[in-house]
Formats: C-alpha cells, sequence, structure tokens
C-alpha cells in the first residue's frame, strides 16, 4: 500500500503483542483499538495467526499484531501457532510482552520471556488483571519481570476495565519510529471481510462447546453476495475432524448449530451496519489439520 501524505513529524509502526495463552491479548487489543477486531473466548490458543489492527494517538498511527499465545507445541497446528507468533515479533518494530498479574511469572511467561532477551528492539511489559492481585505482590512481580528482561517500560493494566490502556496507548505512539502512515485514519484491520466473519463464527462455536473439540475445527467463508434490498448473504463450511464433532456441533434436532447463527448472524449484521442472512454447514475432513491449503485459508504457514 502507498505511503499516505503526512505532517512532518508523525509516528508508523508495528508493536506486536507476544504472551503465553490466556493472558489476555485479544482483549487489549479491542480495548487498545476501540473496537472488536480480533476473537475473545475462555479457552486458550483461541487466536490462531497474526491479525494486525491499527489505532491513531496523537501523530502515530500504531499497527498492533496480535500474535497466537505462545505454548510448547504438541501438534502440527501448534507448531504453525507459534512459529505465527514469533514471526510476527520479529518483524514488528517494538514488542508488548503481557503477563496474567493474578498467575504470577509462571513457566510459560519465562519461555516467552527467554526468547525476548536476545532482541534488540524495544520491549514493553504490560502486566494485566492487576485488579486482582494485591499491591505488594505487584510490586514484588513488577521487580520479578524486570530482573529476567531488562524491559523499556513496564505498565500496570487491567484489559477488561480499562484501567491503564489509554497511558499504554500513548506509550505505543512515542516509542514508534518517524514515518509515513500506511493507512487511513479510520482504518481498524487489516483482515478481509470473509475471514473476520469466519472468525467471528468459530468464537460463536468455541463458547459453546467443550474443551477438546474448538482445537479440531476450522471456519472458512465459502461464498458472499450482495442481495437487492442491501443485505449479505454468507454462507459459511465448519470443518471437523470426526463425525462424531459434527454431531455435537450441530446439537439436537440442530439447535447447537442454529444458536451459534444467530449469535454469529447478529454480531457480523452489527458490524456490517446491515442484515446478513448466514448459511451454516458442518462437514467432516478427517485430515484437515494435515493439509496446507486449509493453513493457507487460516493465514498461517504450513510447517514442515
Amino acid at each position: 500500500m502507498a505511503d499516505l501524505p503526512n505532517e512532518e513529524g508523525q509516528r508508523f509502526g508495528f508493536v506486536a503483542l507476544v504472551g503465553a495463552p490466556n493472558v489476555g491479548k485479544s482483549t487489549l487489543v479491542n480495548a487498545l483499538v476501540g473496537a472488536k477486531v480480533s476473537i475473545v473466548t475462555h479457552k486458550v490458543q483461541t487466536t490462531r495467526m497474526p491479525i494486525r489492527a491499527a489505532y491513531v494517538e496523537g501523530d502515530a498511527q500504531v499497527i498492533l499484531v496480535d500474535t497466537p499465545g505462545i505454548f510448547k507445541p504438541a501438534r502440527r497446528l501448534d507448531r504453525a501457532m507459534v512459529d505465527s507468533a514469533w514471526s510476527g515479533a520479529g518483524d514488528a518494530d517494538a514488542i508488548l510482552a503481557l503477563i496474567d498479574a493474578s498467575k504470577g511469572l509462571t513457566d510459560e511467561d519465562r519461555v516467552v520471556f527467554a526468547k525476548l532477551k536476545a532482541m534488540t528492539k524495544p520491549l514493553i511489559l504490560a502486566i494485566n488483571k492487576i485488579d486482582r492481585i494485591d499491591h505488594s505482590a505487584l510490586l514484588e512481580l513488577i521487580a520479578t519481570c524486570n530482573d529476567v528482561v531488562s524491559f523499556t517500560e513496564t505498565l500496570l493494566i487491567s484489559a477488561l476495565n480499562g484501567d491503564g490502556v489509554q497511558a499504554l496507548r500513548e506509550k505505543l505512539a512515542e516509542i514508534v519510529p518517524l514515518g509515513f502512515w500506511h493507512y487511513p485514519e479510520d482504518h481498524l484491520s487489516d483482515l478481509p471481510g470473509r475471514m473476520l466473519a469466519a472468525e467471528i463464527t468459530r468464537e460463536k462455536l468455541f463458547l459453546r462447546v467443550h474443551d477438546e473439540l474448538p482445537y479440531a475445527l476450522t471456519v472458512e467463508t465459502e461464498s458472499w453476495s450482495t442481495r437487492k434490498d442491501g443485505s449479505a448473504k454468507i454462507d459459511q463450511v465448519i470443518y471437523v475432524a470426526r463425525e462424531s464433532h459434527r454431531k455435537i456441533i450441530i446439537g439436537k434436532k440442530g439447535q447447537g448449530l442454529k444458536a451459534v447463527g444467530a449469535a454469529a448472524r447478529a454480531e457480523i449484521a452489527e458490524l456490517l451496519g446491515h442484515p446478513v442472512h448466514l448459511f451454516l454447514f458442518v462437514k467432516v475432513r478427517e485430515k484437515w489439520v494435515d493439509d496446507p491449503n486449509r493453513y493457507r485459508e487460516i493465514g498461517l504457514d504450513f510447517p514442515s
């Protein structure tokens, strides 16, 4: 994309969010941007690919890269997600590391920190969920983290209730380099509409099904057309690895799939600003997690 005209002194840069699963990265991205651009569930490893979201603060345009949670990979999909996270961090101008204050500095956090120590770019630490820990423990946690990695700055936040989020917005705007803005001021995300719609449906599925099933499913938007009345007709396919998974998603008399469709349709319609007709189909694709085409469809490189 061509650089947009800008005034002297403006800034532009990429900031990658890294951290263990479920520390609140996607919630924080949505809070920083002021709109929902990344799906959020209580299940770990919800984010599968880097999602770029933008905000403007003063003279700076900051592009946030919400990366998958970093963990010890056990499967091919896990490896692709972790590789994607570190790739996003390596390409960024600065890194924002996030930890969950209520858990302290975990072994998973230490794995992330170990890699950060070798990086020469600005490293910001955000300690999230500060409302769940007392002041003395928080001070101790700050000291412990900075003993492991010499962070450029440490900020205290609660992504869920907004505490400290504005200060973090301003700090990230300060550290990105001077440069032309790459996007219009009102640009929020570079995730294509078809993919964002699929992500919304996947979020609704994650919120309804049990712990293991989400990692064996993916959602693809197969077609998207605009009707004469201005509404959108969207066909999506939910791919699962087993017939038993298909039955779980559909539910008794189709009620499970109907509930997911209703919730996804309402959110997609709100996002688009016009009515949506969403049609969901569930298909079994037993070895989709070993299919390079499926990885490309969800924005990941296929690991060897």
